[in-house]
């Protein structure tokens, strides 16, 4: 779900029967909970807007921070592929990693707009 460019990640509770989400990459914990589609999507409408209104009285930015730096560990094999893959494409390590993982992200955004325009053509009956 993506509402002001904030993104929830949802999921079902079968024995509650509800369904419950959390709010992805805030400072704060947010969730949201609706027995139905309409339920949740409204919960997660009204918990943003109330979030970015509690955020704005406090005088604190509401998003993430986050530094453009992180670790990650991988096999060695693959750091020395990585590496000849990079000086190969005459690019730096951090250069050619930043464009794969753009290039990784780009894609699983089309594969979820792709899905979700898929579904939305698909009649009801």
């Amino acid at each position: 779900m993506e509402y002001k460019g904030y993104v929830g990640k949802v999921e079902f509770d079968d024995d509650a029967e509800i369904f419950h989400g959390e709010v992805l990459d805030t400072r704060d914990v947010i969730t949201f909970q609706g027995k139905s589609v309409g339920e949740l999507r409204q919960a997660f409408r009204d918990s943003i807007d109330d979030y970015l209104a509690f955020c704005e009285q406090r005088g604190e930015s509401p998003d993430k921070p986050f530094s453009g730096q992180f670790v990650t560990r991988i096999p060695p094999h693959l750091h020395r592929e990585i590496n000849v893959a990079a000086n190969l494409a005459g690019k730096s390590l951090n250069a050619f990693v930043t464009e794969q993982l753009q290039a990784a992200v780009q894609n699983l955004r089309g594969s979820r707009s792709g899905s979700r325009q898929r579904n939305s053509g698909r009649s009801a009956g």
